[in-house]
């Protein structure tokens, strides 16, 4: 069989989005970023949204995102994505409008931000990366670390008498009148992307169809953070993060 037989359509069983360009990208291997990434170019793709979408990127891992995916972007100041997208949404209604922030930038610097709009029901999805650590500056400890996770800034572990316990974003966001979905997901297994594809597809269409504002977590890795190979990473995710961040809806209005 010749490689043109394998790419026939009729024979083509999984290719690259096609909002995905050919930019190689700056993540780290093993990181969840680029299975992420893959996923929201699929689900803006399969509901004919590709002119029609704004995504929304502060400062951390995900600042570059703009090269990956091709659809408007608009940059944000260090945690302030949700208020730049109540903009853009308010301005233009008709355009599905997402933030894609990780967990220093959202749960640290943007809180103020993330839980007002939240709070007031606005129309976008936020598309939250919780690896537990500030990757992009180094490794220091967020304010979703882990009690007893050593970082850079809490080398010997998280102490909650001198750093204070990690935040649980998503649980606060579910008691908020103005969010309909809150989902806590991961990609670490097919099984996972599926769920994870699905949570943000539905997050998507319910900012179109006016609902209230969502937010979609995805607990994830950093293996050069934490220091561990991707497999390793895996691991630890799986026995460490999943019983303090549980995987699943929290709230589906």
């Amino acid at each position: 069989m010749t490689r043109e037989d394998i790419i026939r359509p009729e024979n083509l069983v999984y290719a690259k989005p096609a909002l995905m360009n050919e930019q190689a990208m700056h993540y780290c291997p093993g990181c969840s970023h680029g299975v992420v990434h893959k996923l929201v170019a699929e689900v803006i793709e399969e509901m004919g949204m590709e002119e029609r979408t704004i995504g929304v990127c502060p400062v951390g891992c995900a600042v570059f995102a703009y090269r990956y995916l091709d659809i408007d972007w608009e940059e944000a100041a260090h945690g302030r994505a949700p208020a730049l997208a109540t903009a853009c949404k308010r301005l233009w209604p008709d355009r599905l409008v997402f933030t894609y922030q990780g967990d220093g930038d959202l749960a640290c610097i943007g809180t103020a931000e993330t839980i007002h709009a939240l709070n007031r029901g606005e129309n976008i999805t936020i598309i939250f990366i919780n690896n537990a650590i500030y990757g992009m500056t180094g490794g220091q400890m967020a304010p979703t670390t882990l009690m007893g996770m050593k970082t850079a800034t809490c080398p010997y572990g998280r102490d909650p008498h001198l750093h204070g316990y990690p935040l649980h974003i998503s649980d606060i966001a579910a008691t908020l009148e103005g969010t309909a979905y809150v989902t806590r997901q991961s990609v670490e297994t097919v099984a996972a992307i599926r769920r994870a594809k699905k949570a943000i597809r539905h997050a998507f269409d319910n900012s179109m169809q006016g609902r209230g504002s969502n937010l979609v977590e995805i607990v994830s890795t950093c293996s050069s953070g934490w220091k561990m190979t991707p497999e390793k990473a895996n691991r630890w995710m799986e026995e460490h993060m999943f019983p303090y961040y549980p995987i699943g809806d929290l709230k589906d209005k």
